[in-house]
């Protein structure tokens, strides 16, 4: 018995001590984003102020120089993109972050945002009216206005993305005037800069739709992925009380894909406890890096969480402190290596053909696969850029790449062959990521994409707000 306990215990132990340190420091004059891979010189970094009217006149001031300097600009938030979307070489980067205003209106359940705020900073907001947000991310460390532009979706049960929460937000546009954007007044505005990714000006305030914040109970099935789509009908679609779900793939060699588990939260008649700090999450972070290229950790893993799934089974939690998740979970501390997200969105009659596709890729690949994730979204009828088209799920892959030139040629290809089995399969791929794909397979699955840059030039005819993902596919 001692033994079987220290096999794991030495195996946890042995990933905390090899790794290197946190990520290098970002020099003076650089820029940086969450795949690591895009540190880059830029002009300058501005930090707006947390004061609504001084933000407007320091970004006027900033847009006339830049005109003036020929310098293109890029809006940063917590930059989690990862192909160079909040970044212009040699541009001016605002950081939003610093503007944190918020303001519920309790009679229409309207929550006023400014679009430097987490979302964290908005559950615990929201948490003294005992409301919640609608629609957000998996991840609560992200920024409002960055989620707005990557158009993100959570999983929250079978929505849209955040689009279908935003009632309007103001931008500034490259004039250098405010608009008011919706779905009534200036509408097409609205649609394209949601998931327009900072190229049609700076989002400086939102009005998003709360819900009330709720006690749930949490449900685990384990599964034959075969039996996934019949079990997520019975117990989710067909279940008015589910709130949460997301469903995981097993990613051990053993059984490699073969099967899948779904978590998800019921709503009950009692009372939500109020939001508390974070427990620790080194554990559960220690647990998940020493999956990293080893076998024996990735069934550990799978077993530690299918095991702690039993004993959580009819725990009651409140809708907030479940949404109120951090990236540091998953953080990646070894400065050899980083972690690059990957996202298909497949419709449900290509779920099983999908996912036999990208096996038989995955199998081959060189690139260390960490994680699964599959979460159900609605079709989208606001963003110009619509990932999600029709009811799809989305398989959310995170991998781990070594900082080599090797390493990076082989992300290279096996992105690519994930996009060629997501479009034989009649999916989208998620468009936050690296800029491996060409502009050739962005205008099949995006065919929308050129009438997209001529809007672009429309609204910003001198191209000031540019970025890496824009110089790419332009």
């Amino acid at each position: 018995m001692l033994l079987f306990m220290a096999i794991p215990i030495f195996h946890l132990l042995k990933t905390k001590w090899k790794e290197a340190g946190s990520a290098p420091t970002i020099p003076a004059g650089y820029t940086n984003d969450a795949s690591l891979l895009n540190l880059t010189k830029v002009d300058s970094v501005i930090q707006v102020p947390n004061n609504r009217e001084d933000i407007i006149e320091q970004l006027k001031e900033i847009l006339i120089y830049a005109k003036t300097n020929n310098l293109k600009v890029a809006v940063a938030g917590a930059q989690h993109s990862m192909g160079g979307h909040s970044i212009s070489p040699n541009g001016i980067i605002i950081n939003m972050l610093p503007y944190k205003q918020l303001q519920l209106d309790t009679a229409n359940n309207i929550l006023t945002i400014g679009a430097g705020t987490l979302w964290e900073d908005a559950l615990k907001y929201l948490d003294g009216f005992n409301k919640s947000i609608a629609i957000m991310q998996a991840f609560s460390s992200f920024s409002i206005g960055g989620s707005l532009s990557v158009n993100g979706h959570g999983w929250q049960k079978n929505l849209p993305p955040l689009s279908a929460s935003v009632m309007s937000f103001t931008l500034l546009t490259a004039e250098g005037t405010i608009r008011n954007c919706s779905r009534t007044e200036n509408h097409e505005l609205f649609k394209l800069v949601i998931g327009g990714y900072g190229l049609f000006g700076i989002i400086l305030d939102l009005k998003l739709k709360v819900v009330n914040n709720t006690a749930l109970a949490y449900k685990y099935l384990k599964m034959n992925t075969e039996k996934y789509l019949d079990n997520y009908d019975q117990y989710i679609s067909d279940n008015e009380n589910v709130a949460l779900v997301f469903g995981r793939l097993r990613i051990s060699n053993k059984k490699f894909l073969e099967k899948a588990t779904l978590s998800f939260f019921e709503q009950t008649i009692l009372e939500p406890p109020p939001l508390s700090n974070p427990n620790s999450v080194e554990l559960k972070r220690i647990v998940f890096r020493g999956s990293v290229n080893s076998e024996y950790g990735k069934r550990l893993r799978w077993d530690l969480e299918t095991g702690a799934n039993k004993v959580s089974k009819n725990m009651i939690f409140s809708r907030n402190e479940l949404l109120n998740d951090h990236v540091d979970i998953i953080e990646n501390k070894d400065a050899q290596s980083t972690d690059i997200l990957h996202e298909y969105f497949i419709p449900k009659r290509n779920f099983y053909r999908f996912i036999d596709d990208m096996k038989s890729l995955l199998i081959k690949s060189t690139i260390d696969l960490l994680n699964i994730t599959i979460r159900r979204v609605e079709a989208d009828q606001d963003a110009y850029m619509n990932y999600a088209k029709e009811t799809v799920y989305g398989f959310v892959i995170l991998f781990n790449q070594k900082k080599t030139e090797l390493q990076e040629k082989a992300m290279q290809q096996l992105t690519n062959q994930l996009v060629d089995a997501t479009i034989k399969n009649e999916g989208t791929f998620y468009l936050p990521y690296r800029l491996h794909i060409s502009k050739e397979k962005l205008r099949t699955v995006y065919p929308q994409s050129d009438s997209f840059f001529a809007l672009k030039r429309k609204y910003d005819p001198m191209e000031i707000f540019s970025n890496q993902f824009y110089e790419h596919y332009k």
